[in-house]
């Protein structure tokens, strides 16, 4: 495939911009001819893991399985392109040991609560606000941010677009 295969995982608390930003560099890399897929909470949360709901055993199976498919995916030969909250540490640690040395590149999308309230693309955070909605990330269940992300993603000083551009730059040096 002309690459080396990774996986891109992308945390950050809901609304911050993970799949805005994982959409276009999947885009930029595709661009390049690179071979990827992209796992976020929509897509896979509507078939693999179906049968999880949010409370905090559950979103640690969410991310054990998709630790697991990326991978499978990444023994493919893929770039694996993972957008979720993912908010326990040791879960992305879990992800991170099964990984080859290397392999898995950790990227904090790091956005104020305040400012992901705001966004609130899915109206997420006025449900959970109400108490309609718990057990949500950075309402009434925590996030815990990386301590030593590998990017660290500012959204609050560049676009989505520059974002992606960054995150790609960081893969031609350490990639391809």
């Amino acid at each position: 495939m002309n690459q080396k295969p990774a996986v891109l995982w992308f945390t950050g608390l809901s609304g911050a911009g993970k799949s805005t930003i994982a959409n276009h560099l999947e885009k930029l890399l595709h661009d390049d001819g690179r071979h990827t897929i992209l796992l976020d909470g929509d897509n896979i949360r509507h078939g693999l893991n179906s049968d999880l709901g949010f409370a905090e055993a559950d979103r640690v199976e969410n991310i054990r399985r998709i630790a697991e498919v990326a991978k499978l995916m990444t023994e493919a030969g893929l770039i694996v392109i993972v957008a979720f909250i993912s908010p326990f540490r040791s879960a992305r640690q879990f992800a991170l040991d099964l990984m080859e040395p290397g392999e898995l590149i950790e990227i904090f999308v790091d956005t104020p609560l305040e400012e992901c309230i705001q966004r609130d693309p899915k109206g997420l955070y006025k449900r959970a606000l109400s108490g309609e909605l718990q057990n949500f990330t950075g309402i009434d269940s925590p996030y815990e941010a990386p301590e030593r992300p590998e990017l660290h993603l500012r959204t609050m000083v560049a676009d989505p677009v520059h974002l992606a551009q960054e995150v790609e730059t960081f893969l031609r040096g350490k990639f391809y």
